[in-house]
């Protein structure tokens, strides 16, 4: 019990470690900008396979702002053919061809502008759908010490929040812009078309404010990263405390939660009203920007038309030109919080993206393993990334073919990352490991992991029904009477039955199973796989005793002829293991079967009888 206690007590403080240090990455990333310019470079170049659908959406954005800034034009001469009319005699044929000519300029611009959304919608939707596959597929690429600097939930954060961000501001922003910059170019030109006067007037009210704009825009960016950043954190914590709310209640640690929950939000909140604080001045600055240039046409247009250097149709003209001038500043200032998170996620997307993956094997050669090889560990020695400290050293031991092998030892004694080892999750810093004569450092980690089959711990099914979690990537190669055979074995056919569409049951949240249905479900899945080796990983521990000796007699009948590694602290299940390998701070401090290591009188025995409380 006092081991029990010991052992919980070394877990907590495991997670708390590990909480802490993932704290310390995100608290210690940069609060500015670390590549925006390469980030969007990359971004632009995911769009050159749609690059003709882009142009497409370019020529029609900049036909409809030529048409929007054209129409001004046209507006002018028919309030100078009224201000004529007024003065003389109505040409009403004129009035109606120049109205009649400036809507259907309206009605163009907008069919052009429809035509431009759908094309862009349509690579956005693309570029995003790109960007979603290879991170899904960056995920499998990646190191799991990664994994242990990264939260869980800022992974997720990057893959929905983030992408979703950077999809809205394609859609908003990709062809918007260049309708702008157009208008914004073209605005100006027919400004100094009509009055060379007006058009410095025009300018010179919005350098001012475009300065300001620029400055903010620097500032808000460093603040904006920040927030994405915090809502990573978020992201991940919240994900923590839903997934483990039951040791959140056993410990009645609900106190605990809710001050990191509350200062993980407070954090999320004070950067985000920062930025957002910011950002907001930007509208108002653009509003104060147009209409102090209208004060200003107006001003110096009323001079002019009183000296009669211009017509009454000029100012009117000016005064939308003004608008078309100053709308795409304002357009700026409308987008910001949204143009400067996209930059934030960018950032963060392609970060990920560009994260150090394992080392590409397509040059290695295919093995095909047979079931009679060997395991050989020579001389091994690990140790985790960024530890000084060695969690195996020189472990050296050899499993014969069919044997099954426990590995048994206190906490922390490298049980687990031992076969860790084995299964390339990790690699090792010296030593080797042969599978028959073979090195696995010279195998493809695919070809190394088909030859194993893991029962873990941890129990892992996913939504779909019972059948599909049970001939999980054996591409359906077994029949449903040699499933119904292994189901009976294991004792999975009761609960089968039970079931209201029996293989064909969903699981999801609705289904509730138990931790051993659970389990006895994964021991199936990996009796389906039917692969030459099997690891298990302290597999009946969620079932009780009569299940348990079912469970083993199946395991039994499965391994014969095949060799198996058994990670158990419940040593009661291990006994008739052909080899039990004792392991403390690393290293084999004990070997033999379990009467041998009896007759020792060492360490093992003491671990034996402390779980029965013998004396």
């Amino acid at each position: 019990m006092v081991e029990k206690d010991s052992e919980i007590s070394t877990q907590i403080e495991d997670v708390n470690t590990a909480e802490e240090n993932k704290e310390k990455n995100v608290q210690n990333s940069p609060n500015g900008p670390r590549n925006v310019k390469g980030s969007l470079k990359k971004l632009f170049e995911y769009t050159e396979k749609y690059k003709i659908i882009f142009i497409i959406a370019i020529i029609f954005s900049i036909a409809s702002s030529i048409i929007t800034v054209k129409a001004p034009d046209k507006i002018s001469e028919l309030v100078n053919e009224i201000q004529n009319g007024l003065m003389g005699e109505f040409d009403i044929t004129a009035i109606k061809r120049i109205i009649i000519f400036i809507v259907i300029l309206y009605l163009g611009s907008a069919m052009l502008k429809n035509v431009t959304g759908i094309c862009t919608a349509s690579v956005t939707q693309k570029v995003t759908e790109r960007l979603r596959k290879e991170m899904d597929k960056k995920i499998n690429l990646l190191p799991l010490s990664y994994f242990h600097k990264v939260q869980n939930g800022d992974i997720l954060s990057r893959v929905v929040n983030d992408v979703d961000m950077i999809s809205s501001s394609l859609s908003v922003g990709a062809c918007g812009l260049i309708s702008a910059i157009t208008m914004f170019l073209g605005s100006i030109l027919m400004m100094l078309l009509t009055n060379g006067l007006l058009t410095l007037t025009a300018i010179g009210s919005t350098i001012l404010g475009s300065v300001l704009m620029v400055a903010i825009m620097g500032k808000s960016q460093k603040l904006f990263l920040r927030k994405q950043e915090n809502l990573g954190k978020m992201n991940g914590y919240i994900e923590e405390i839903y997934s483990g709310h039951m040791i959140i209640k056993s410990f009645s640690a609900e106190k605990h939660s809710k001050q990191r929950f509350d200062s993980c939000n407070n954090e999320l909140k004070d950067s985000e009203f920062k930025a957002e604080c910011l950002s907001t001045l930007m509208m108002p600055l653009t509003t104060f920007v147009g209409n102090f240039g209208y004060v200003s046409i107006c001003v110096v247009g009323s001079i002019l038309t009183v000296k009669g250097k211009i017509p009454f149709g000029d100012i009117a003209a000016f005064l939308i030109y003004v608008n078309l001038f100053t709308s795409p500043l304002a357009q700026i200032g409308q987008y910001m919080p949204l143009l400067l998170s996209t930059l934030a996620a960018v950032e963060r997307v392609f970060e990920f993206l560009n994260a150090e993956e394992m080392e590409s094997e397509d040059y290695k050669k295919e093995y095909h393993l047979s079931t009679e090889s060997s395991v050989k560990f020579c001389n091994v020695r690990f140790g985790y990334e960024g530890t000084e400290k060695t969690v195996i050293n020189n472990f050296s031991a050899e499993v014969s073919p069919g044997q099954k092998i426990a590995i048994v030892g206190p906490t922390g004694a490298g049980k687990t990352t031992l076969v860790n080892l084995l299964m390339r999750f990790y690699e090792i810093l010296d030593g080797d490991i042969k599978i028959g004569d073979v090195s696995i450092k010279d195998m493809t980690r695919k070809d190394l992991r088909k030859h194993f089959s893991m029962v873990l711990q941890d129990t892992w099914l996913f939504e779909g029904t019972v059948y599909e979690n049970l001939v999980y990537s054996t591409n359906n190669n077994i029949s449903r009477e040699a499933l119904d055979r292994i189901c009976e074995t294991v004792g999975l056919d009761q609960l089968i039955k039970s079931l209201p569409n029996g293989y064909d049951t969903v699981i999801d949240d609705k289904l509730i199973l138990s931790s051993g249905q659970k389990q006895q479900m994964t021991i199936a899945r990996a009796m389906v796989a039917n692969r030459p080796m099997l690891i298990l990983d302290e597999a009946t521990s969620s079932v009780d005793t009569r299940l348990e000796i079912q469970i083993q007699n199946a395991m039994d009948a499965l391994m014969r002829g095949r060799t198996s590694f058994i990670i158990a602290h419940r040593l009661s299940t291990i006994k008739n293991a052909d080899l039990i390998l004792v392991m403390k701070d690393g290293d084999i401090i004990e070997k033999g079967t379990h009467s041998e290591l009896i007759e020792q009188d060492g360490f093992y025995k003491n671990l034996y009888y402390s779980q029965f409380d013998v004396v």
